[in-house]
């Protein structure tokens, strides 16, 4: 350290530019001597104090949002705590404080080594592409600066730009969210804030929360256990409430809820901003739940709360807690079982089958997930209403899991394993192949995340075994990475017979004599937001397994017949606003049929279908230019 002595008052900017000119090894503190003023003397080899001609603290007149979108103010993610607390900060920004050099040092590996560039051996495991990164970036720059302009791109471009907002791209995404960090988008709420989470969501600036999608970042995709990175889950899927159901931007509430993570690369990464300890669990897990859920619910009583990407063990016990207080759904226990369900009846139509032939399927299910045993339960559920019990719709499923077929002979498996294992212990642990083979199913559903599953002998076995009715396959995985097989695998080892539906886009196959086979996508986003629009437009307080079941009936109807003829399952997503009002209106049907309707959808329920599938479109958000009114601090706030 040198001191300069000065014996003349300079500027800021003269002092600054002889700082400038000095070489960066070289640290000086300028001091002002005036006329006749001794220079300072070290005293008992104690460094003498000189006071600092830059101010130690800087006057702010902002708070909150405000003031992280001051670009001089803002400091990111490196608000130290203290500031966080009196600033209106907290859960707004990531729960660990980084520090000025991390993020110029991560800037400076952007600046070098563009994150968009996905070197070729990841592109072929994650389906996801250079470009599709690069298109994600432009989109997120454009989100920032006009929210108006982004919705309205996105719900023109709707088709083209879904599996850029979402899977597959934002599985890359939560993969690196904590280098793509930019600005806050969402809330964050961690375990060092129990106590505190009730006065933390004032610091939102929104007093109207229409819709709240939460993950704890576990079970993110099929990728595992992301930490605070999965909030790029809920982003996107709130992205999709607004685009495809309507609900207004500034009204919907990405959240992240920060228990730790198990994941060792990502605590020992230096710009990871989450908390560095293994994950909480246990009662002390539920009781940070319980203070998030309670402080939300307090705040916007009537939002729709969707739980996503929970891992196993808290995804059902979360949604039996909360489903019967709350606006609450699971859409990956729920949502995807909706879907998969819709999917069959949608197969079945293009079958020119009934509906009641649901029950006569045989139906193997790889992945004994929260996912995969809300499919099989939703599919039961099905066939009970074409009229099975319970227990003859159980015995028409083979659940299998990594360590083989589950019969009643496994020591441990979950209760909602158990009603749909198989009987006859003798099969304990029967390979896949097996399976099929002696079983000869109808339907191959894949929800296991566990990548290429359905080889080519397995894909030809399921067509050998079927050979009255085209299979259904239905690889439901996401993303693409953890799909179980690709649409041109499944063709090519059906011939083209198979009805194939899968969780990540595909593109139509080129079969060998020339015929190109159209092939749909089983994607939660044909059913999650119609459901959300339905409970919430209806104030209907919980969401039902009839309201469920509603939608997964309506979906295949929106199937033109000349689509049913090309073998799609699902209706084409450039229809999704359409799609959606019908949904919230199967949806908030079925409410009304229980007298779970309120406010003015009860009273549109009185005088029809019509009256009520008009009110949702009206209701419905839709991106064009407002003219702007100028209110004083304190008016109508």
């Amino acid at each position: 350290m040198f001191y300069l002595k000065l014996r003349r008052q300079l500027s800021h900017p003269v002092l600054a530019q002889l700082q400038s000119q000095l070489p960066q090894s070289v640290s000086v503190r300028f001091i002002h001597l005036g006329d006749g003023d001794p220079e300072p003397q070290s005293e008992g080899g104690i460094p003498p104090y000189v006071p600092s001609l830059q101010p130690p603290a800087y006057v702010v007149r902002k708070a909150g949002f405000d003031l992280l979108k001051d670009p001089w103010c803002n400091k990111g993610s490196a608000f130290p705590k203290s500031e966080r607390d009196r600033l209106g900060l907290r859960g707004l920004l990531p729960p660990r404080s980084l520090t000025l050099d991390l993020q110029a040092a991560r800037f400076m590996e952007d600046y070098y080594h563009p994150r968009h560039l996905i070197p070729p051996e990841d592109v072929k495991s994650g389906g996801v592409t250079s470009e599709m990164a690069r298109r994600w970036k432009v989109l997120q720059e454009l989100q920032d600066r006009n929210e108006t302009l982004f919705y309205r791109v996105l719900f023109e471009h709707f088709t083209e730009m879904a599996p850029i907002v979402y899977t597959p791209t934002v599985g890359w995404v939560c993969v690196n969210y904590h280098k793509l960090y930019r600005r806050p988008r969402g809330m964050y709420f961690s375990a060092e804030d129990r106590g505190d989470m009730a006065a933390m969501m004032y610091n939102w600036p929104q007093p109207d929360v229409q819709a709240i999608v939460v993950t704890d970042g576990s079970r993110i995709l099929g990728l595992g256990d992301l930490g605070i990175n999965g909030l790029g889950i809920p982003i996107g899927k709130l992205d999709l409430y607004c685009a495809a159901a309507g609900f207004s931007p500034s009204k919907v509430l990405p959240v992240v809820i920060d228990v730790g993570t198990n994941n060792e690369s990502l605590r020992a990464d230096r710009h990871y901003a989450g908390l560095r300890i293994p994950r909480i669990t246990g009662p002390e897990y539920f009781e940070i739940l319980d203070e998030f859920v309670t402080a939300a619910m307090a705040r916007w009583p009537n939002a729709v709360l969707q739980f996503e990407d929970f891992s196993i063990e808290h995804a059902g016990p979360l949604l039996r807690r909360y489903r019967k207080h709350h606006l609450v759904f699971n859409d990956d226990i729920q949502g995807t079982a909706a879907t998969a369900l819709a999917g069959l009846y949608g197969a079945l139509r293009v079958l020119n089958l009934p509906a009641s032939a649901l029950k006569e399927q045989r139906i193997v299910c790889v992945g004994a997930g929260s996912a995969g045993m809300g499919v099989v339960r939703m599919i039961a559920a099905g066939m009970q209403k074409q009229g099975l019990s319970f227990e003859q719709a159980a015995s028409r499923f083979w659940v299998l899991d990594y360590n083989g077929l589950i019969t009643v002979a496994r020591s441990s498996m979950t209760e909602y394993v158990r009603p749909f294992a198989c009987r006859d212990p003798s099969h304990e642990g029967e390979s896949l192949l097996s399976v099929i083979k002696r079983i000869k199913p109808t339907i191959l559903l894949g929800l296991a995340g566990a990548g290429r599953l359905f080889t080519e002998e397995i894909l030809t076995a399921m067509n050998e075994g079927c050979p009255q009715q085209r299979p259904l396959i239905f690889p439901m995985s996401n993303p693409t990475s953890r799909m179980e097989c690709t649409a041109e695998e499944a063709m090519r080892c059906t011939g083209g017979r198979a009805i194939y539906a899968s969780g990540s886009p595909q593109p139509p196959v080129e079969l060998p004599d020339g015929r190109t086979v159209a092939v749909s996508q089983a994607n939660n986003m044909y059913i999650f937001p119609g459901v959300a629009l339905g409970g919430f437009l209806g104030q209907t307080r919980i969401i039902t397994d009839a309201m469920l079941m509603a939608a997964a009936e309506e979906l295949p109807k929106l199937v033109p017949k000349e689509d049913l003829e090309k073998g799609l399952v699902y209706p084409r997503l450039a229809a999704i606003r359409d799609i959606s009002a019908s949904i919230a209106t199967a949806v908030a049907l079925a409410a009304g049929e229980e007298g779970r309707l309120r406010g003015r959808m009860r009273d549109k329920f009185a005088q029809g279908p019509d009256a009520m599938r008009s009110f949702i479109s009206k209701s419905m958000f839709y991106p064009d230019y407002k003219a702007l009114v100028h209110l004083p601090r304190g008016i109508e706030e």
